[in-house]
């Protein structure tokens, strides 16, 4: 479904992205984890167009799509969430969704389009505000919202795409403890569907325990280590490339 083969990305002198070589298959959950300034966010910039490679390519479905826009990836059926929530912050909690709705079937300003259509797509949107329990707030502006129902909503804008390929940024990163279990259970019903790709970059180890079927271990732009949640967490190099340390602490101490 999705391969980066020797993704490389340079700033100056510094390589951020160090020749990561990976292929993701649908069905499958894989985090890719790391210390702070591993490279995963660039990792995931390069894959979904916000970055230009310096070297490598990126491949969905088996194109090329290395010089394409993040837009024209998006089409493709790549899917992004950010660390930082990317939303119309004055429009209402449902008309974000309807315009990702929208946007997945390509409805534009047509005069021809009948009363059905529009209110089919009102209707999808307002399904996905429910699933993701913003319904009561539904008439909200998503300025107005706090932070963890923004990204309940960016979620609910993902899934309107309906892409092949979901790529979560830290999905849970300040969310209250209430907050995320709805997140996680999102997560969970879409990697239940088995024809998505699910990329999960995520620092809590608990909730990779429970998600991942592979995890991918970045450190200094390099893939040091790839497999099987336990075999990998359990790997010398991981516990002390993702501690920084070398002083025998274990990753499950440390967690």
């Amino acid at each position: 479904m999705l391969e980066t083969r020797d993704l490389t990305i340079r700033f100056g002198g510094h390589v951020a992205v160090d020749h990561v070589s990976c292929a993701f298959q649908p069905g499958t959950l894989t985090a890719i984890v790391g210390p702070n300034g591993a490279g995963k966010t660039t990792y995931f910039n390069l894959i979904s167009g916000q970055l230009r490679a310096s070297e490598g390519s990126v491949h969905l479905k088996g194109v090329d799509i290395t010089r394409e826009p993040a837009s024209s990836r998006t089409q493709r059926g790549l899917g992004r969430a950010f660390q930082l929530t990317q939303l119309f912050p004055n429009l209402s909690v449902v008309e974000n969704v309807r315009l990702a709705v929208q946007a997945r079937r390509r409805e534009g300003l047509n005069l021809w389009s009948v009363w059905l259509d529009h209110r089919n797509t009102l209707e999808r949107a307002h399904s996905l505000v429910e699933r993701v329990q913003l319904g009561a707030r539904s008439d909200d502006t998503a300025a107005s919202l706090p932070h963890g129902d923004q990204r309940k909503l960016e979620v609910a804008i993902l899934m309107a795409l309906e892409p092949s390929v979901y790529m979560f940024d830290e999905p849970t990163a300040g969310m209250s403890l209430d907050d995320v279990p709805v997140i996680l259970d999102l997560i969970r019903q879409l990697k239940e569907q088995r024809d998505k790709t699910i990329l999960l970059v995520e620092h809590k180890m608990d909730v990779v325990r429970e998600l991942a079927d592979r995890i991918v271990v970045l450190h200094n732009g390099k893939l040091v280590a790839d497999g099987e949640p336990e075999r990998v967490i359990a790997m010398p190099v991981v516990q002390q490339a993702y501690l920084g340390t070398s002083l025998g602490v274990t990753l499950e101490e440390a967690t």
